[in-house]
C-alpha cells in the first residue's frame, strides 16, 4: 500500500491547492475584461480617423478608468483577500481621500499604473493559462471525446488509439505546466499588487513611525498614571498609618510616666524612627508624583521644590493654561533633578528657574552661578533627564563652561 501511495502523492503534489490560484487568476481576468471593454468601447462603436477623434477615443476611456480607480482598487483588494488570503493594506491612513486628491496622490498614480498597465498584462497571461487548462483538460479526456464520434469513423482510422495516447500524454504534461504557471503567475501578481495597490516602503515606514510614536505616548501616559496611583496609595495608606503610629507613640510617651527607663527609651526610639520614616516616605511620594502638582499645577509644585532647596532659587512660571499631566510631570522632574544637581555639584550661591510657553512649546530653563563643567555623560543625572525628556519628543541642551554659569534648556511639546 505504501509503495503505491508514495508515487500517487508525488504525481498529485503539483495540483495540491492549485484551485485557489486558478480562481484568483480567473477573477482577475473578469475584472480586467471590464477595464479592457471600457478602453476598447470607442473603437468598437466607431473607427476614429481624425487626430482629435483618436485622442478622444484614447483619453475618454482612460479618464473613465481613472474615475473608477478607487472602485477597481477595492475590487482587487477583495480578490487578493478572498482568493489568496492576502490582505493588502490601504495606502491611506484613516479615511480614504476624495477622487481629486486620490488622483494626485502617489498611491493613486501607482494604482492607476496597475489598472492600466500591469493588471491588463497579468490578465492576458492569466487568460493564456486558462486556455492552457482548457486545452490540457480536453487533451487528457480525448478518449472520452472519441467515444462520441461515429463508429464508422473509428473503423476507418485504425491508428486513432495511438494518436489519442500521444495527445493524452501531451495533455498530462500540459496540466503540470498549467499548474506550475498558475502558482507562479499568482505569486507574481501578488508581488506587483502589494507594491502598486498597497503603501510604498516609505509610507509603511512613516506609518510605523506614527504607530510607534502613538504607542510610546500611550505608554508614557500609562506609566505617569500608574505613578500617580502609587503616590495616592502611599499618601492615603502607608503614610497615614505611619502618622497614626507616630501620634500613638507620642501619646504613650507623654501619658505613661510610670514606665521603666528601658521601656521609655524603646518608645522614644520607636517614636523617632516613625517620624524619620514619615519624612522618608514623604520624600518618596514627592519623588513619585507630588500631590501639589496634580492639585495646584506646575507653579506651586516648582515653588515647593525651590523652597526646600538649601540655596536661594528664584522661580518664574508664566503659563496661560496647564499642559497635559504627562508634560507637567516631565517638567517638574526636570526642575527637581536639576536643582538637586545644583546643590550637589555646582557649589552655587543661587539658581533661577523659568517656565514659559511659546506656541506649542513649553520652555524650561534652569540656571545657576556655580562652577560649571556639567557633562551629561559624567553621571550627574543629566543623561537620565535627557532620556526622560526624549520620551515625550522633547529636547535638552546644557551650556556649562568650566567656571560657570550653567544653563540647562528643555523644550517640551506643550499639549493643553
Amino acid at each position: 500500500m505504501h509503495t503505491t501511495a508514495r508515487p500517487r502523492r508525488a504525481l498529485t503534489r503539483p495540483f495540491r491547492g492549485v484551485g485557489r490560484p486558478v480562481a484568483f487568476l480567473a477573477t482577475g481576468v473578469l475584472i480586467q475584461l471590464g477595464v479592457l471593454l471600457v478602453l476598447a468601447l470607442p473603437w468598437i462603436l466607431f473607427v476614429p480617423v481624425a487626430m482629435w477623434a483618436v485622442l478622444l477615443a484614447v483619453l475618454a476611456p482612460t479618464a473613465a478608468v481613472a474615475l473608477a480607480g478607487p472602485l477597481l482598487t477595492a475590487a482587487q483588494h477583495g480578490r487578493f483577500r478572498t482568493r489568496l488570503g492576502v490582505d493588502i493594506p490601504s495606502p491611506y491612513a484613516g479615511r480614504r481621500p476624495g477622487l481629486p486628491e486620490w488622483i494626485r496622490s502617489p498611491a493613486g498614480r501607482r494604482q492607476l499604473m496597475y489598472h492600466l498597465l500591469d493588471g491588463p498584462l497579468l490578465a492576458l497571461a492569466a487568460a493564456f493559462v486558462m486556455l492552457m487548462w482548457t486545452a490540457a483538460g480536453a487533451a487528457v479526456s480525448v478518449y472520452a471525446w472519441l467515444w462520441l464520434v461515429p463508429v464508422d469513423w473509428r473503423a476507418g482510422h485504425p491508428g486513432y488509439s495511438t494518436w489519442a495516447a500521444y495527445v493524452t500524454a501531451g495533455g498530462a504534461a500540459l496540466l503540470y505546466l498549467a499548474a506550475w504557471l498558475s502558482g507562479a503567475l499568482s505569486r507574481l501578481d501578488t508581488r506587483v499588487g502589494t507594491v502598486l495597490l498597497g503603501p510604498s516602503r516609505e509610507e509603511q515606514l512613516a506609518r510605523r513611525v506614527d504607530d510607534l510614536t502613538e504607542s510610546r505616548a500611550g505608554l508614557v501616559d500609562a506609566v505617569d498614571a500608574e505613578r500617580r496611583r502609587i503616590e495616592r496609595d502611599l499618601h492615603d495608606g502607608a503614610q497615614q498609618r505611619l502618622v497614626s503610629l507616630a501620634v500613638n507613640l507620642g501619646l504613650a510617651r507623654v501619658t505613661l510616666g510610670d514606665l521603666p527607663e528601658d521601656a521609655r527609651r524603646v518608645i522614644d526610639e520607636a517614636h523617632r524612627e516613625a517620624k524619620e520614616a514619615i519624612e522618608e516616605l514623604s520624600g518618596l511620594v514627592r519623588g513619585l508624583h507630588p500631590a501639589v502638582l496634580e492639585d495646584r499645577g506646575l507653579d506651586a509644585a516648582i515653588s515647593g521644590v525651590a523652597a526646600r532647596a538649601p540655596v536661594p532659587v528664584r522661580v518664574r512660571v508664566d503659563l496661560p493654561a496647564r499642559p497635559s499631566p504627562t508634560i507637567e510631570a516631565v517638567a517638574y522632574f526636570v526642575v527637581s533633578e536639576a536643582l538637586t544637581n545644583v546643590v550637589k555639584h555646582a557649589e552655587a550661591s543661587g539658581a533661577e528657574v523659568t517656565v514659559e510657553r511659546f506656541g506649542p512649546t513649553l520652555l524650561v530653563v534652569v540656571s545657576d552661578d556655580g562652577v560649571g563643567g556639567a557633562d551629561p555623560a559624567g553621571g550627574t543625572g543629566l543623561a537620565g533627564l535627557a532620556k526622560r525628556v526624549a520620551a515625550v519628543d522633547g529636547t535638552l541642551s546644557v551650556d556649562s563652561p568650566v567656571g560657570g554659569p550653567t544653563v540647562m534648556t528643555v523644550e517640551l511639546p506643550c499639549v493643553p
